[in-house]
């Protein structure tokens, strides 16, 4: 491999891991010595990458600096179109419109060969199921951003539950159905609860007081937990 695509390599893989990774981890993934990732580091280094490294620790790649990739692949402009799809099929008009952008902007800089790529339909990607409610996921997904409390109200079938408040950590898209999962704070306890159970969510001005990444770590390690005495997880 040239050594100018290994460096842009290295630089794909730092951007991925985004914490700290072993220059053990980098010399694996890139098929190549420990010595060879300490003097592409130093390259790059040289050349303005804000590159973080400590003996025994790692390596972070800091934000800013701007090194784009010589070009996609086949397969890595197929996974942007199915990606795309996904997204302006299955989620709000507001994403739906920035992926296209997204894909203009890749077209701009693909080389003409390529540019085909994007306008394959080999996989098809579905529409959603009709009735998921009237809720606005750009909102929802602001409360995510902005960590802000969403007030909901639950559909007739729950109505003994009335209005509560809720602290929105992730939203999931599984097959048809979408899911908000968020720390209750009537219950005081992780909750995993479908949009179309909800009739309305009303964004307040009140931030929740814990980080939301910390909340999100918290949640999956409770699903993990063992729930017996052989390990089994519930």
């Amino acid at each position: 491999m040239a050594r100018s695509h290994r460096l842009f390599d290295l630089m794909q893989v730092l951007r991925r891991h985004r914490a700290t990774v072993s220059g053990h981890t980098l010399a694996s993934e890139l098929g190549v010595s420990l010595r060879t990732i300490r003097r592409d580091v130093a390259t790059l280094q040289d050349m303005g990458a804000d590159i973080d490294g400590e003996a025994g620790v790692g390596y972070i790649l800091q934000p800013g600096f701007l090194l784009p990739p010589l070009s996609f692949t086949d397969e890595e402009v197929q996974a942007l179109v199915i990606g795309a799809q996904w997204v302006s099929r299955q989620t709000d008009d507001s994403l739906a419109f920035a992926v296209k952008n997204a894909l203009a902007k890749i077209n701009a800089v693909l080389p003409p060969d390529m540019r085909s790529g994007l306008n394959e339909d080999m996989i098809y990607v579905g529409h959603p199921l009709k009735g998921g409610g009237p809720l606005d996921l750009s909102e929802i997904r602001r409360s995510l951003r902005e960590q802000r409390k969403l007030r909901i109200t639950l559909s007739l079938k729950h109505v003994n539950l009335g209005k509560e408040i809720i602290w929105p950590i992730m939203l999931g898209f599984i097959e048809s159905k979408r899911f908000i999962a968020a720390w209750c704070e009537l219950d005081e306890k992780f909750r995993v609860i479908g949009l179309e159970d909800i009739e309305t969510a009303e964004v307040l001005v009140e931030r929740y007081s814990r980080n939301r990444r910390q909340l999100v770590k918290e949640w999956r390690a409770q699903e993990m937990r063992p729930c017996n005495s052989e390990g089994e997880v519930c």
